[in-house]
């Protein structure tokens, strides 16, 4: 996924969520209700995470310089994390919190029907916020599971727009059936227990990115069909005759270093190994075109004796 391309689908959930927002604190003044408040702040928090993202994606396209001579790709994953740790702290604790004073405390609903009204539209919106981060996912398109999806990409705005979208449905969900439960028996701790659902749900979902984007942060790998591609193509049979050892590690979702020591076959010429290595590279970046940086050290194999 491009910056250009994950930017649609951040200004879609950017959009939706401030709308949303806005409804859901109309909606919570009006009705009283503990679950529409946590959800307005979800929203809330939500709405700043995608201006995080825009600002990281804005962050990683500076130029390299002689502090940062790999760039400031990384830069994408650094407030991708933050925005994990937002959702997790705005998000999950204050609805836990106030979930556990509703609870406590049980206050009845006033105009629950407005309750319902709002977050029917807000169901709708995130819907229409989901179906395009899903559209932008070429990956879920071609029928890659959620987890292999999350857990596979190097570009860290999809899978954060997509889990914070599915976790403002269900989200959204807990509390429309909080209201109405609330409406059929009249007992107003229900609200209260649709918070605590709310939080533990944004809890689980801010985890899972944290530990996604921790690992991204701290530096990936290929993925496995790159890295036997990396392979396949630095070995050309007749100059390069093997792959001693390769490094790979995503220096930005966009760019990829490679480091590789591969086997010479002995006997050519210095001017020949110097073209074998240019081709070498020429065929990897042809395959993988993320592997922008490359160093490949020419060595002669050695096997170890028995």
């Amino acid at each position: 996924m491009s910056a250009g391309g994950g930017k649609k689908a951040i200004l879609a959930a950017l959009t939706a969520n401030l709308g949303i927002a806005i409804a859901k604190f109309v909606g919570a003044a009006i009705t009283g209700s503990a679950s529409m408040l946590a959800e307005g702040v979800h929203s809330v928090a939500d709405t700043g995470n995608q201006g995080l993202l825009l600002l990281g994606q804005k962050r990683a396209e500076q130029e390299a310089d002689a502090l940062h001579p790999f760039g400031y790709g990384r830069n994408r994953y650094f407030y991708s994390f933050v925005v994990a740790l937002v959702l997790f702290s705005l998000g999950s604790m204050f609805s836990i919190y106030e979930g556990i004073h509703k609870v406590q405390h049980p206050e009845e609903l006033t105009s629950p029907l407005v309750a319902v009204t709002i977050l029917v539209i807000a169901i709708g919106l995130e819907t229409y916020s989901f179906i395009t981060a899903m559209r932008e996912s070429a990956p879920l398109r071609a029928g890659a599971s959620w987890w292999r999806f999350i857990r596979n990409s190097r570009s860290p705005e999809l899978p954060v727009v997509l889990l914070e979208d599915t976790g403002a449905l269900v989200g959204l969900a807990f509390a429309l059936v909080a209201v109405l439960l609330t409406m059929v028996t009249g007992e107003p701790i229900w609200d209260g227990i649709g918070t605590l659902g709310i939080g533990v749900l944004l809890g689980v979902i801010a985890i899972v990115l944290i530990v996604e984007m921790k690992s991204l942060l701290i530096g990936e790998g290929a993925t496995p069909d790159q890295d036997r591609e990396i392979r396949a193509n630095l070995v050309d049979g007749t100059r390069i005759d093997r792959v001693i050892h390769l490094r790979t590690e995503y220096l930005g979702p966009d760019e990829m270093l490679v480091a590789a020591k591969v086997s010479i076959v002995p006997g050519l010429e210095i001017t020949d190994i110097a073209q074998a290595i240019d081709d070498a590279e020429s065929r990897v970046r042809a395959a993988v075109p993320l592997a922008r940086v490359m160093y490949i050290e020419p060595d002669l194999y050695r096997t170890q004796p028995a």
